[in-house]
């Protein structure tokens, strides 16, 4: 994709003007967009061709007449309401359009949708563009079309290569279906895409993750996403639950098959996401650290700093598709964070990852001194939860395993 021209950057109102404080001026501008996380954007598609009985996302089974060009229409609508409500000028670093099932629609709505966000948002060089797909929708020249757009990456959800399993899952895909979309998509130029895959699956014997892991390596995707399956609220495995494996097992089984991973060349850099050297998701570990990102969509959410400690904001969307295509200028609300809160909600996203997190980053990610993390941050060290080197701090063997426990020393109770 091109480039949207770029528009100087003025968070907190400076004039830019010319003569000798225009040098100044600049400099001020510069620093104050440094002071800011980096930003990307997620568009939530809430279609799929059926809802999953494990499935708490906002999905939708799709309809005839699913109305595809207006909801095209009314996520612009609503990316230049953001684009306004919250002063957008940083640079786009990364694009996720996640669901539902967001390749079941057309390339030449998924085109709009790029050109019209590109009009509106200066997208960095070289940004990283996601789109999710499912097994059931791989067709080879609409991929192609998909990739040519300048999408770069795909997330796929196989969960399984095991059609029992898949039949358990409800999922519309059978084993074949699912290793052909790996195919299509390296014939299609990704050269970087995810598998999805879960374990502790209903009625999954001791080696059927294990299969499942290799035979995802010998697709050779870029990074392959491997968690657990849980019984999520307000879905009909919650409702009904089926019956699992039990702890011993699943835990024995995701040590195995973090072993493969590894002795392949996939580092798990994420609770639960394993990539080659280099190909990390972008967008998530954005997340992970604690940056920001528009949300747009029904039922999406986001996150934008505006103002350091104070106006740190939560933004949400109407969740019901019709409700959202009603009114996408109005739909939706948004929360600051307390202040008081930040510190959980940094340390419950930046835990996730490995690498763990400085106290430079949490400072500068928050705008609180290095003492608001205490005492917990120190309990968590005395108690071998997290290691400490110099101003780093990471999970230990035992925190990686029981991160619940991290957590919620740093809640703060009223």
């Amino acid at each position: 994709m091109g480039r949207h021209k770029a528009s100087p950057y003025n968070p907190h109102g400076v004039l830019f003007i010319k003569g000798p404080c225009a040098k100044l001026t600049v400099i001020l501008n510069y620093i104050a967009k440094n002071l800011l996380p980096p930003l990307s954007l997620y568009i939530h598609i809430p279609w799929c061709i059926q809802k999953c009985p494990y499935c708490d996302f906002n999905s939708h089974a799709i309809k005839a007449d699913t109305p595809e060009s207006a909801y095209i229409t009314a996520l612009l609508d609503d990316l230049a309401v953001d684009i306004q409500r919250y002063s957008i000028t940083r640079p786009i670093r990364s694009i996720f359009i996640g669901g539902g099932t967001p390749s079941l629609f057309s390339p030449e709505s998924i085109d709009r949708l790029l050109r019209g966000i590109e009009g509106q948002l200066t997208l960095e060089e070289g940004l990283e563009i996601t789109l999710e797909a499912n097994p059931g929708t791989f067709e080879s020249h609409k991929f192609a079309e998909f990739r040519a757009l300048g999408i770069n990456r795909l997330s796929i959800g196989i969960q399984s290569f095991n059609d029992a399993l898949l039949k358990k899952l409800g999922r519309v895909h059978c084993s074949q279906e699912a290793i052909r979309a790996a195919e299509i998509a390296h014939q299609s130029g990704f050269d970087n895409f995810n598998l999805d895959l879960m374990f502790g699956l209903p009625g999954a014997g001791p080696d059927s993750s294990k299969i499942d892991i290799e035979t995802a390596i010998r697709l050779k995707p870029s990074h392959i996403s491997f968690y657990q399956l849980t019984l999520e609220p307000n879905t009909w495995f919650h409702k009904f639950p089926p019956k699992l494996p039990d702890d011993e097992t699943i835990f024995s089984t995701q040590k195995e098959c973090q072993k493969i991973l590894a002795d392949h060349g996939y580092r798990q850099y994420e609770v639960s996401a394993y990539s080659q050297s280099g190909l990390q998701c972008r967008h998530n570990v954005n997340y992970w650290q604690f940056g920001d990102y528009l949300g747009i969509g029904a039922g999406a959410h986001g996150k934008i700093t505006q103002r350091l400690p104070e106006q740190i904001i939560r933004s949400f969307k109407a969740k019901k598709p019709e409700q959202y295509l009603s009114d996408s200028h109005q739909n939706g609300g948004a929360d600051v964070i307390a202040v008081a809160e930040l510190p959980l909600e940094f340390i419950m996203n930046h835990l996730r990852l490995k690498q763990g997190f400085t106290v430079d980053a949490y400072q500068a990610a928050t705008g609180l001194a290095a003492a608001t993390l205490e005492p917990a941050l120190s309990a968590c060290v005395k108690q071998n939860l997290l290691i400490q080197q110099n101003n780093h701090y990471y999970c230990s063997g035992q925190g990686w395993n029981f991160l619940d426990n991290i957590l919620e020393k740093f809640i703060v109770t009223v």
